[in-house]
């Protein structure tokens, strides 16, 4: 049996990061004193979250010692094209 909620899988987060911005916004704008506080919680969660999984990007060896291709590379592995001059009509 499949996942009875695929759509809150993988939508759910995103929502809740969107609707706690979305009243943060708001409430930035419409509130004093409480509104103030939920404005910096608002505003301060989705930042601190996409910081968190920004900064603790694992660095592996194997990312480290990857090769990574040059134009040489590139250039050796490309089909050779067909000139306008080796065509015969």
């Amino acid at each position: 049996m499949s996942n009875p909620r695929p759509f809150l899988a993988l939508w759910g987060w995103p929502i809740a990061m969107g609707v706690l911005t979305t009243t943060g916004l708001i409430t930035a704008l419409v509130s004093d004193t409480w509104g103030d506080w939920w404005s910096w919680l608002g505003l301060g969660v989705p930042v601190a979250v996409m910081g968190w999984f920004a900064w603790r990007r694992p660095a592996t060896s194997a990312t480290a010692t990857r090769h990574q291709p040059t134009v040489t590379d590139l250039a050796d592995t490309a089909e050779p094209r067909a000139s306008a001059r080796s065509t015969s009509l």
